[in-house]
C-alpha cells in the first residue's frame, strides 16, 4: 500500500462503508453524492489492492480484508477524533453539539424530556436527537455511531460499553378517578380479577415478566388489551374501567388526573442506567450531558420521595 495516497477523509469513507454496507445509506451519513462515495470507494480499493466491499441483491457485503481492517480503523479514527478534541473545554452556554439517544417512550418521557429542558436553559446550542431503541441491536446502534447514549436497563455487560446506574423503577397501578374496584390495599385476589391494559415491546403480546412472575404464584390476570406505548395509557384508562401496571415515574405528574395505587406485594422492578461505547467516554461535551442527566434524575428522585411520603 502507498501511504502517500491516502488521506484522512478517505479513511472516514472507508469506516461509513463498512458500516452500512450501500453507497447511498454512506453517501447520506457522509453529507456527499452518491457518485463522490463511489469515487472514493474506488481509490481505496486501489489504495488497499482489494475489493474492499462487494455486491449484493441487498447492498454490499465486506471481504476478508474489509473484516480484518474495520476494528483497527475505527480504533484509529477515535484517537484521531479524541485527539483533536482532547484540549478543548467545554462550554455548555457557547458550544454547538448534537447527541443522539437511544430509549423507550417511557425513557423519553420521564428522563429526555426534563433533561431537553434544561438544555435549553443551560445549553442552547446542543441539539437532541432521540431514536427508537432496539436492546437487541444496543451495542450496534452504539458501536456504529447510529446513537451516542442509551437510556436503558443492561441486559448484558460487553467490555466496550460503560455503564453508569441512574435509578431503580418501580411499578403503580392506576385507573380513573372512582373507579369501582379500585383501592389501596389491593389483594393479589382482586388485582388479577380487573380488566387490564399491558404494554408489548414487541407489539400485540399480552405477557409481560409480570404475569410470568404471577403465574409462579398460581395467578393468572384478566389482559384485554395489548397497546404499544405507555404514553397510550392515560386516555385508555381515563375513559373505560381497565387498569394498567406502569412505571411510577412516569405518571407522577398526571396524580390529579388519575388513581393510582401501591400494590406492596409486588416486588417487580427494574433498574434504569446510562449506557455508552467507550469513542464517546472522554468527549468532554458527551460527558458533560452524561452528567447533567445524572443530576437531573438525582433532583427528580428526591422529588419522587416527598411525593411519596405525601401520599
Amino acid at each position: 500500500m502507498n501511504d502517500s495516497r491516502i488521506d484522512l477523509n478517505l479513511l472516514v469513507t472507508l469506516d461509513v462503508l463498512l458500516a452500512e454496507q450501500n453507497v447511498t445509506k454512506a453517501a447520506d451519513r457522509l453529507h456527499l453524492s452518491q457518485p463522490a462515495v463511489s469515487a472514493q470507494l474506488a481509490r481505496l480499493r486501489d489504495v488497499f489492492d482489494d475489493p474492499l466491499l462487494l455486491p449484493t441483491r441487498r447492498g454490499m457485503i465486506p471481504t476478508a480484508k474489509a473484516i480484518e481492517l474495520a476494528p483497527q480503523l475505527r480504533d484509529a479514527l477515535d484517537h484521531v477524533r479524541n485527539a483533536l478534541r482532547s484540549h478543548q473545554d467545554f462550554d455548555p452556554s457557547k458550544a454547538e453539539l448534537t447527541v443522539s439517544i437511544g430509549c423507550t417512550d417511557y425513557i423519553q418521557a420521564a428522563v429526555v424530556m426534563p433533561f431537553v429542558l434544561a438544555l435549553r436553559q443551560m445549553a442552547p446550542g446542543v441539539r437532541v436527537a432521540v431514536r427508537h431503541l432496539v436492546p437487541e441491536q444496543m451495542e450496534q446502534q452504539l458501536g456504529n455511531s447510529e446513537v451516542d447514549l442509551v437510556i436503558a436497563t443492561p441486559e448484558r455487560s460487553a467490555p466496550h460499553l460503560r455503564t453508569c446506574h441512574l435509578f431503580d423503577e418501580s411499578y403503580v397501578l392506576i385507573g380513573r378517578h372512582g373507579h369501582p374496584r379500585l383501592k389501596a390495599g389491593m389483594t393479589i385476589d382482586e388485582y388479577v380479577e380487573l380488566e387490564h391494559v399491558v404494554v408489548s415491546r414487541r407489539g400485540g403480546d399480552f405477557e409481560t415478566p409480570v404475569d410470568s412472575a404471577l403465574a409462579t404464584l398460581g395467578y393468572r390476570r384478566n389482559v384485554v388489551l395489548s397497546a404499544a406505548s405507555f404514553l397510550l395509557l392515560p386516555e385508555i384508562v381515563l375513559d373505560s374501567d381497565l387498569v394498567a401496571l406502569v412505571p411510577r415515574r412516569l405518571f407522577l405528574r398526571q396524580s390529579e388526573k388519575l388513581t393510582m395505587v401501591d400494590l406492596p406485594w409486588l416486588g417487580e422492578q427494574f433498574n434504569v442506567s446510562l449506557i455508552w461505547h467507550e469513542r464517546c467516554h472522554r468527549h468532554a461535551g458527551h460527558r458533560w450531558v452524561r452528567n447533567l442527566i445524572g443530576s437531573l434524575v438525582g433532583d427528580l428522585e428526591t422529588q419522587h420521595a416527598n411525593h411519596h411520603k405525601q401520599a
